[in-house]
């Protein structure tokens, strides 16, 4: 598969012209307003991982690769160790910014490695290298969406129902996504598919992207609210469920957006297969079992205010707010990465995955 600039500029994070600063599409502003956005500084990344402004476990893998490159430019050059200790912060600052994920710390210790050579390398060098490193990072993802998009494309024929929660399209990734690259990759070839877009409570991924990307590529999608899903599945207008995965535990437990587990006990009952695509860096084989995964905990105002014009609930009540939920890997029936898909026993083949 050749990649051109262009694929690269095509996409929703990507370098600057001048290589100084990261460019993303902000997200919190879909469906309505397409805004890019330059992050500049250490601060600006940062804000714009925290506010999802960049989200979805690959595209913050590729900004975080980018950003490492743009503040490592700007970095004393001319002090070997005041270099050392600006990126080490750099490094220490992006892997804090959204801990579950596992795609950002990823990307960020893969360039520490080559920052890391700079006292013997020299630093004009190492630039050149994590440049080149960035931009691979960002070229390995469209390559491994295009696979998984294949892989998960031969589990579903023309005319199936796909449920799906959360976004993992392009908007989350590099091109046709993971999770959603299946129905991008059909409907490149012509084949029909039918997708059911859960909204996604409290940010509404699927609402703002996930219908707006597919209905903009000229999909057949259906939005519902969350708690639609059982009757959906209970009409038998679902296939399968392809859902994105922010980290997999070594286990096949894996992390994506909260209400993801809830899907999963819903096909399990109604007998629908059950699948996470992701990229085969998105597997922590560090990371024994889905209780070992850290769950972020989000402001308490994305439930009581944010989509409001007057606030939904009294201003001090307690609100439980986690970005995420775990899937026991008994509710999984496969995962779909860019090396194959896994099926049970998972603790045995994704162990055969990195062999």
């Amino acid at each position: 598969m050749i990649i051109t600039e262009e694929d690269r500029k095509n996409c929703s994070v990507r370098l600057s012209e001048d290589e100084r600063s990261v460019v993303i599409l902000d997200q919190t502003l879909l469906p309505n307003r397409q805004v890019w956005l330059e992050l500049k500084t250490l601060e600006d990344i940062c804000k714009a991982i925290k506010s999802l402004a960049v989200r979805g476990a690959p595209a913050i893998g590729i900004c975080a690769a980018y950003a490492m490159y743009t503040l490592a430019r700007q970095a004393d050059a001319g002090d070997p160790a005041a270099f050392a200790a600006a990126m080490e912060k750099n490094a220490e600052t992006l892997i804090a910014a959204r801990p579950t994920a596992v795609n950002l710390s990823w990307a960020v210790r893969r360039m520490m490695k080559i920052a890391e050579t700079a006292p013997d390398a020299g630093i004009p060098r190492v630039l050149g290298l994590l440049r080149h490193e960035a931009v691979a990072v960002h070229d390995e993802d469209i390559r491994m969406c295009y696979r998984i998009s294949e892989y998960g494309l031969s589990l579903v024929k023309p005319g199936d129902g796909i449920l799906t929660h959360c976004n993992a399209g392009p908007l989350a990734t590099s091109k046709y996504g993971t999770a959603l690259g299946p129905v991008f990759l059909a409907k490149e070839r012509g084949i029909s598919l039918r997708v059911f877009a859960d909204e996604t409570r409290p940010l509404l991924q699927g609402a703002r992207l996930t219908s707006y990307e597919l209905h903009q590529a000229g999909v057949d999608v259906t939005l519902i609210c969350d708690n639609m899903a059982s009757l959906v599945m209970k009409n038998s207008w679902v296939q399968a469920c392809f859902v994105g995965c922010d980290r997999i535990a070594a286990n096949g437990d894996f992390a994506n957006k909260i209400g993801t587990s809830g899907v999963a006990v819903l096909a399990k009952y109604y007998g629908i297969p059950f699948y996470t695509l992701g990229p085969s860096s998105t597997v922590d084989m560090a990371c024994p079992t889905g209780a070992d995964i850290p769950i972020e905990q989000r402001d308490p105002d994305e439930i009581r205010t944010m989509w409001y014009r007057e606030p939904m609930a009294p201003a001090d009540v307690k609100c439980y707010n986690p970005a995420f939920d775990v899937t026991d890997h008994s509710l999984l029936t496969a995962i779909v990465t860019d090396r194959g898909i896994v099926y049970p026993p998972f603790d045995v083949n994704l162990k055969k995955l990195f062999a």
